[in-house]
């Protein structure tokens, strides 16, 4: 997880500088953090509530935005097979983007290695990979909560010319480009900011809704085609 941290850290500054900074009370912007912990959704949320949108549109764009997380963890549910439900429950609320891939990439270690010995998969590799993804992933969320809380802290404080706020889209721009990976991602990313921004001007924030939907449809679509 260590690779991921020092950019998580400074995304999630920079989420609680955002919420500090906005109309919506601080206790509730930080609560974001905890409770949805996705700081693309977080940051929806808040800018949702900020501009008065109504809180049907702000969960459903919410749930749409964390949809993806739906994949997530239908390719972890094989691996998390067997354990203890309270494991899983605790498992799921820390899957996120970094600990889906770095728990993904060691459970597939752990199967390799059973393969390599030519017999049944050893149990102790087994809790070992359980214990790797599950230490990764409270480790990236105590950093998320301790780098948010620092930034709601320090928001108020620092000059509104800094426009740190900035640094959100082009985090989240990087990671749009780098998991475009196929024609059917590229034309979904490319629907959903079109319409994304041809919707800026629609009420109650409903256009990123309706951009999620828009993306959604066309990535489903292209992939159907074979693109």
């Amino acid at each position: 997880m260590a690779p991921w941290l020092a950019g998580m850290g400074l995304y999630a500054l920079v989420v609680g500088v955002s919420g500090a900074t906005s109309g919506v009370p601080g206790p509730a912007a930080w609560l974001t953090g905890p409770t949805i912990y996705s700081g693309g959704a977080q940051m929806a949320a808040v800018d949702l509530i900020d501009s008065g949108a109504a809180p049907a549109v702000v969960l459903v764009s919410v749930l749409a935005i964390n949809a993806r997380l739906i994949v997530y963890s239908g390719a972890m549910a094989r691996n998390w097979a067997g354990r203890p439900r309270w494991w899983r429950a605790l498992a799921a609320y820390l899957l996120v983007d970094p600990s889906f891939a770095v728990g993904l990439d060691r459970y597939g270690q752990a199967a390799d290695g059973a393969r390599d010995g030519g017999g049944r998969a050893r149990a102790d590799d087994r809790d070992g990979a359980h214990a790797h993804y599950l230490g990764g992933a409270v480790a990236l969320w105590l950093v998320w909560l301790c780098a948010l809380t620092a930034g709601a802290i320090v928001g108020p404080r620092l000059p509104a010319g800094l426009h740190l706020e900035f640094v959100i889209p082009l985090f989240l721009t990087g990671e749009v480009v780098r998991r475009a990976a196929t024609p059917a991602s590229v034309l979904g990313a490319a629907a959903s900011a079109v319409v994304a921004v041809a919707g800026l001007a629609v009420p109650l924030r409903l256009g990123l809704l309706v951009s999620i939907v828009a993306g959604l449809a066309v990535a489903l679509a292209a992939s159907r085609e074979g693109r």
